[in-house]
């Protein structure tokens, strides 16, 4: 067994599966204790499962009739179809996710090995599953950047490793990931343009390749996804900074890096890539996403949050892989240079490689109980409260196949087996009550089978507010829907 871990695929291969079977544990426990929410975890379920019967990804969680292509540009969640069709459940979207995100380790560690042998493949094979983009992500719902985080890894590697062909052949794919990832793909063919020699043919697949991710992105944005989407147009141009676009070029500069929230990303990346990573090409990698993210006038996008720095991770430790190499700190698979440790040169060599390699090590250890992996080890996040036992009775007594209005977490629980939309949105038919007089008085026109919200929802305020919750309860009871279940925060409403 340890013979064989001195080698690198299966040292690889064996750092991934421990790092997606910790990744299945955190993610599936956080649903379990119903900390998912219907946005996104619910939202992507419903795309996956139209997708897994063959229909359009038509999410009511978005909206009646909202087409989910029309949000983001992502038909590689498609794939997922077939898995789901087997074991229809939220739970397969997480374990997809972790299997995924962990597979970003098998080329840095590898990659890592070739450069300083099975030590340095398991300090950055391990750097790469803790990391706190990727971390971050595996628990905070499903995203279908859980297929960009490997590609990412291998088309990196590729490119450090130079092999601009295969580095290629690995980023195409994210243009079906997500809108954005097409800028991604134009960097990776503008590093391969840039490093291949003059009138070469790699050169000029390397600028066919920057064209084409250009116009991907174009393509999605300004035509597909205002195909599909409900307005017509891209609900995100709000988002991007736009407004604050014009103005002096120094004011548009100082945007980038203004409110300081900008500088903790920044420097936590820097930090990630042990900060020598900096100086390796491979970074550039990171501009396009960094661009959109601090241009952006959405404050989530400018800090250390949420899912959006997991497709930084993989390339920030390429970046560190490549930069150690570089400092010919080691003389093929784990042999540091003899002259380390008797010239000047090689010894600064050494040093910084160490030093990188230290730093980088340093942000793990301090970010690894802020971010959620620490949960593995927190007696309380194995437990069941009583107030999850009671909320578990509640959701049971909707029926399969049910038509539900639900608050942000409990849809998530939900959009597996029932029509579930948001219950601070107005249903499709409204809803309305008969003429006073009439034959069907007590009998509702529209509207859903349940309405389950849960009042003590730190995340009911968005996306809905609570005011709105409250109004629809207070509007569903007054049309004549029985409270079934009054259990403080807790309610269940019935359809008359």
């Amino acid at each position: 067994m340890l013979h064989a871990l001195r080698r690198p695929r299966p040292l690889s291969w064996g750092l991934a599966g421990l790092f997606a079977a910790l990744y299945a544990c955190v993610a599936v426990n956080r649903h379990r204790r119903m900390l998912t929410q219907a946005y996104d975890l619910g939202i992507f379920e419903q795309a996956v499962r139209a997708y897994a019967h063959g229909e359009a990804p038509v999410v009511l969680l978005k909206g009646p009739g909202y087409h989910l292509l029309g949000d983001h540009f992502h038909p590689v969640l498609a794939t997922l179809g077939p898995l789901y069709r087997l074991f229809p459940s939220a739970v397969t979207l997480l374990l997809a996710q972790a299997v995924l995100m962990a597979l970003a380790v098998v080329p840095l560690a590898h990659w890592a090995f070739e450069v300083g042998g099975p030590r340095l493949a398991v300090l950055v094979g391990g750097l790469t599953g803790v990391s706190w983009g990727i971390v971050e992500a595996v628990a905070d719902d499903f995203h279908e950047i859980a297929f960009a985080v490997p590609l990412l890894a291998f088309a990196a590697t590729a490119l450090g490793r130079g092999r601009p062909v295969a580095a290629v052949l690995r980023a195409l794919p994210l243009v079906l990931v997500k809108e954005d990832l097409g800028l991604t793909v134009a960097a990776v063919g503008a590093l391969v343009a840039v490093r291949a020699g003059k009138g070469s043919g790699t050169r000029a697949l390397g600028f066919g390749v920057a064209v084409f991710g250009l116009a991907a992105t174009a393509l999605t944005v300004l035509v597909v996804l205002p195909s599909f989407n409900p307005d017509g147009g891209f609900d995100y141009w709000g988002q991007m900074g736009a407004r604050e676009a014009a103005g002096a070029p120094w004011e548009v500069a100082g945007r980038l890096v203004w409110p300081p929230l900008k500088w903790l990303l920044l420097g936590l990346a820097a930090a990630t890539a042990g900060f020598l990573g900096l100086r390796s090409p491979l970074v550039l990698l990171c501009v396009p996403t960094l661009g959109w993210r601090l241009a952006a006038d959405n404050p989530h996008y400018w800090g250390v949050g949420y899912h959006y720095s997991a497709v930084l991770m993989p390339l920030l430790l390429a970046a560190l892989v490549d930069a150690v190499r570089r400092t010919g700190a080691f003389d093929g698979p784990g042999r540091v240079l003899a002259r380390g440790w008797e010239a000047g040169p090689g010894r600064a060599a050494v040093r910084r490689a160490r030093r990188a390699l230290a730093a980088a090590a340093l942000v793990a250890l301090v970010t690894l109980p802020v971010y959620p992996l620490h949960e593995l080890v927190a007696p309380g996040a194995w437990g069941t409260s009583p107030r999850l036992e009671r909320t578990r009775a509640m959701l049971a007594r909707i029926p399969d196949g049910s038509t539900v209005a639900a608050s942000n977490r409990l849809a998530a629980q939900l959009a597996g087996r029932t029509a579930v939309g948001l219950v601070c949105r107005e249903p499709s038919p409204p809803v309305e009550s008969p003429p006073v007089g009439s034959p069907s008085v007590g009998v509702v026109r529209g509207g859903p089978d349940w309405v389950v919200v849960d009042l003590a929802d730190p995340s009911v305020r968005a996306p809905c507010a609570i005011a709105d919750t409250v109004r629809m309860l207070d509007r569903y009871e007054r049309l004549g829907y029985r409270r079934v279940v009054d259990d403080g925060d807790l309610r269940l409403l019935g359809r008359p």
